[in-house]
């Protein structure tokens, strides 16, 4: 029996037939195209499910989504990167093409059980993940269920306070962990520092809006001042979080997963350090900090995830 799993995104989406170990044995990916509107998109997701279950004994469909999610009713009740989609029923209107049970959560909150149940995570019942990205989202797991709040809509933790008055966040408020340590803070960074650092190896070859997180960290490994500056920010305030994180959940486990944790343990190391700082001594050495192992599949196999923790509960 195979699950499959939908990484829906706001520019490409992907699907996989996965088995039990976490093997993607087929798999179909295309563009969101989110402007054609959300009954458009759910029956091109349908498409591409049906094209990856061809001859294979399907249990059920998960769906990682951006957004607030009513994981019971599998209902998109907002999401900001897709327009028109407020209160829209996704897992119905999937449903309705491939006549699969379809099951919806916040896409950060299936990176987190697909690390659970796929990843470095795997055999951890206490663990917080954290999706450095465009943005920042994470997912918290404890006594192996994972923590989603009242409304369902929780561990929003991209807006944890990590500086207070700090940069704007595009939640509307200030020193966010995603308005210093995404990716969209770190080019916004490069744009305000460049009148400033005309003379900064990172603009020899490129121009400051084609700057990208790897040039960063890698002109920052040479030695750059100014990317160095803008590395130290990233983790001192992935730093804070991280401590915050221990102090509040007592985790075994952090997972580092997303774009900008490919820097490796470049950017690892020193987060490990300087957390230190902001943990409570009785919380030194309780936990681990670790990189996702799961790569470009993390989606994929986070949405599967999603199903097998539903069945875990039946």
């Amino acid at each position: 029996m195979y699950v499959i799993g939908v990484d829906l995104g706001g520019t490409n989406f992907a699907v996989g037939l996965v088995d039990e170990s976490g093997k993607i044995i087929a798999r179909s990916q295309g563009k969101t195209k989110v402007d054609d509107g959300p009954q458009v998109v759910a029956k091109r997701l349908a498409e591409a499910v049906n094209e990856v279950r061809k001859g294979a004994e399907v249990s059920a469909v998960g769906i990682g989504s951006p957004g607030s999610i009513d994981h019971n009713k599998g209902v998109v009740r907002f999401s900001p990167n897709f327009p028109g989609w407020h209160d829209f029923p996704l897992a119905e209107e999937v449903k309705k093409y491939t006549n699969l049970e379809i099951y919806v959560e916040n896409d950060a909150n299936a990176y987190a059980l697909g690390e659970h149940t796929f990843g470095v995570g795997r055999g951890c019942d206490h663990l917080v993940c954290l999706t450095l990205g465009t943005g920042i989202g994470g997912g918290v797991i404890t006594h192996g269920v994972l923590l989603r709040g009242s409304t369902g809509i929780g561990a929003e933790l991209g807006h944890m306070n990590v500086l207070p008055n700090g940069p704007k966040c595009g939640c509307g408020s200030n020193g966010c962990l995603e308005a210093l340590a995404s990716a969209t803070a770190m080019k916004k960074f490069v744009l305000d520092g460049y009148p400033r650092h005309m003379n900064s190896s990172l603009f020899e070859q490129k121009k400051p809006d084609q700057i990208t997180p790897k040039d960063i960290f890698e002109h920052a490994k040479m030695g750059d001042h100014f990317a160095l500056s803008i590395f130290d920010r990233v983790v001192n305030a992935i730093a804070v979080a991280v401590g915050s994180l221990v102090n509040i959940f007592n985790p075994q486990l952090i997972i580092l997963g997303g774009g900008i944790a490919s820097a490796g343990e470049f950017l690892l190391n020193p987060i490990v350090e300087r957390s230190r700082d902001y943990v409570l001594p009785t919380m030194l050495g309780t936990y681990q900090l670790k990189l996702s192992e799961l790569g470009k599949d993390a989606g994929i196999l986070g949405a599967a995830s999603i199903v097998v923790e539903r069945m875990r509960k039946m």
